[in-house]
């Protein structure tokens, strides 16, 4: 969702003779990695568009879900698609995490309280979401907060709830010499496994598969799993401290020479940044009986399955910078910097496995129980953060240690605007080049179900692109053309395999408004091919599209209303496996080619917005009813949503 920079500004009454004091707007900001560089961000308190927070499907023009909102997922624009995690389960999930990238920092002067909270179904499919953010200053410059994230959705179909609740504090300091901000965030994630529906006609043709009953108790449809859940919990640590050395400048009174007032003029600062993570995924069956059939391979258990994966890692950045602006010289920033990483993985303790029995599949290789990896990384950055004509961002890092040795990330983009038509038009240019090596869980692990021991080779990636904003037509055209070398995917039978040649991808995505008065029509378009539909399927277009009008009523509640949607053309799309929360290729059913329609409203009174929805109101209007975002997993019927959220400044 589009949320524009929101600022609150607050006049505090003083005493009768006194004028009123204004205090100065709130403002957000997030931070890259390796550094900590910033960027601005935004508080979120737009009511535009409110109610798409709540729709699974809404998540990406084309997402491929098991249905349930907050469940398992994966983009299907691949430029949107993060690479393979160093814990692989967690990517799934990857849309309702809080991470380094989406961790917002505030300075809101004065103390603020986002409470949210949104439900639709009914009492066996309920969907509700309660979020929680604060944010208070201690002093001018350091500023701490809280939030939680809590996610309860029993799903329109069985076995298929979802458990999601994150918490995390936050806090900052802006001092002219030190700089520090630091978050710790924890989730635990549990989502029940039916893998999906046993006969898709129950959604397709429900007479057919009823003896001409046409009506379907959506909670009765048979799932191949009943009584499966898997289990994530995790959290991470992260401390980014920067201490600065400069010289003050003085600004005097032209007239006394007195000293007016000083600035602190940062030349070179000194940045160290510690992140710790820790994960551990548990897949839970306890039907022994649908564990076997399920699944095409038993290695360590024939009555169900309990099994565990965890992992944390340490990385310490230390760097050197020399600032930009500091004199009229000093026209960009520059840092070099080393990065030391340890990282422990710790699966199944196979030793006890008994095959006397002869039921069990012998496994094809005797697995590590522990295994740690010390990897380091040196990298330097250079950027451009100043000025209105040229702005630019470069980050080349390389593997010096361990089984980084050899890899390769270089990653940079350069914008420049100009004046046309009165409005500042913005063109930017993109680009990297990565060999990275393989995850070690890509490369070894052991489970139940599935096990692998595999050498793949470092994978190489090239991406160029551009992109033009035309703010005053409400156009932007993004292109961009990705070589993928040696690429890691999925297979059908669910394994990690590698690709031995070359794979092209082209993206192009055209985001146009037209706007007339209080009539508004967004769109959001993307056109993409992959050289190779069998390794890399992806739909080849797909768009997102929405009508409204805003108004105001009594000048106090403002008003959108519309209908809003995605669409994506019929493909191959990857299928799910519950034991290992992947996504992985099939070429037996295509989805897509249906729409996903939504009726809104959306408001908002001073300080408080809200919304209600009818989601997927046009479910039982296209023809076949088909509406799977992943084989055998179909999408949420039609229901309606409600939700509010105030903004509580004291």
């Amino acid at each position: 969702m589009n949320v524009a920079v929101a600022q609150f500004s607050y006049e505090s009454s003083k005493p009768a003779k006194s004028k009123k004091q204004r205090v100065e707007p709130s403002y957000a900001w997030s931070v890259s990695e390796p550094l900590g560089l910033h960027y601005p961000s935004t508080i979120d308190t737009i009511h535009l568009d409110y109610h798409r927070t709540m729709v699974p499907s809404m998540v990406s023009e084309a997402w491929a879900t098991t249905g349930n909102y907050g469940a398992p997922g994966q983009d299907q624009v691949f430029f949107n698609r993060p690479v393979t995690g160093d814990f692989f389960f967690e990517d799934a999930i990857g849309a309702w995490m809080h991470n380094t990238s989406t961790m917002r920092f505030y300075n809101t002067r004065i103390p603020m309280t986002l409470l949210s909270h949104s439900t639709g179904g009914d009492k066996y499919s309920n969907l509700d979401r309660t979020k929680l953010e604060f944010s208070g200053n201690v002093n001018r410059k350091s500023q701490v907060g809280g939030a939680i994230d809590y996610i309860y959705s029993k799903g329109s179909y069985d076995a298929q709830a979802d458990k999601d609740f994150t918490w995390r504090l936050f806090g900052s300091h802006m001092g002219d010499r030190y700089e520090m901000q630091a978050f710790f965030n924890h989730y635990n994630y549990t989502t029940k496994e039916s893998g999906g529906i046993t006969d898709d006609r129950y959604i397709t043709d429900p007479a057919e598969v009823q003896g001409g009953v046409t009506r379907v108790d959506n909670k009765s449809i048979p799932t191949l799993l009943t009584n499966a859940h898997s289990h994530l919990e995790g959290s991470q640590l992260y401390l980014n401290q920067r201490y600065k050395v400069g010289f003050y400048r003085y600004r005097r009174d032209s007239v006394t020479d007195t000293i007016i007032d000083r600035t602190y003029v940062p030349v070179t600062s000194f940045i160290w940044t510690l992140d710790f993570r820790h994960g551990k995924h548990q897949f839970i069956n306890k039907s022994g009986n649908e564990d076997t059939t399920r699944f095409d391979q038993t290695y360590l258990a024939l009555g169900g399955t309990d099994e565990t994966s965890s992992y944390w890692r340490l990385r310490n950045t230390l760097g050197v910078s020399m600032l930009e602006g500091f004199n009229k010289y000093a026209k960009f920033g520059f840092a070099v910097y080393g990065t030391h990483e340890v990282r422990r993985y710790t699966q199944v303790n196979t030793d006890s496995i008994d095959n006397s029995s002869g039921k069990l599949i012998p496994l094809p290789f005797a697995p590590d129980h522990r295994k740690t990896q010390n990897l380091l990384w040196i990298g330097g950055q250079l950027t451009k953060q100043q000025g209105s004509l040229l702005r630019y961002n470069a980050t080349a890092q390389f593997g010096v240690l361990g089984d980084a040795a050899g890899e390769i990330d270089i990653t940079g983009d350069v914008t420049t605007r100009f004046k046309l038509l009165g409005d500042s038009v913005s063109i930017k240019g993109y680009g990297y080049f990565k060999n990275l090596a393989v995850p070690y869980l890509i490369q070894h692990y052991v489970s139940n179900h599935f096990a692998w021991n595999n050498s793949f080779s470092k994978t190489k990636r090239v991406r160029v692109g551009g992109e033009l904003d035309i703010p005053f037509s409400w156009t932007r055209v993004n292109v961009g053309y990705e070589t993928l070398t040696d690429f890691i995917y999925w297979d059908a039978n669910g394994l990690p395999a590698q690709h031995g040649g070359a794979i092209h991808v082209l993206c192009a995505r055209l985001q146009q408004g037209l706007h007339f008065k209080a009539f508004n029509w967004e769109n959001s378009a993307v056109l993409q091919t992959s050289s190779n539909e069998e390794v890399l399927p992806l739909p080849k277009f797909a768009i997102y599209s929405n009508l409204y009008a805003t108004f105001t009523i009594a000048r106090v509640l403002h008003v959108q209303m519309g209908v809003d949607g995605n669409f994506y053309t019929k493909y191959y799309a990857p299928a799910y496996n519950p034991a290992t929360m992947t996504f992985h290729g099939q070429q037996e059913l295509k989805c897509g080619g249906f729409p996903i329609l939504n009726l809104y409203a959306n408001f908002k009174m001073k300080q408080a917005r809200f919304f209600v929805a009818w989601t997927h109101f046009n479910q039982k209007i296209h023809s076949g009813d088909a509406y799977f975002a992943s084989p055998h997993y179909p999408l949420n019927p039609a229901r309606l949503q409600v939700g509010v959220s105030v903004n509580f400044v004291n």
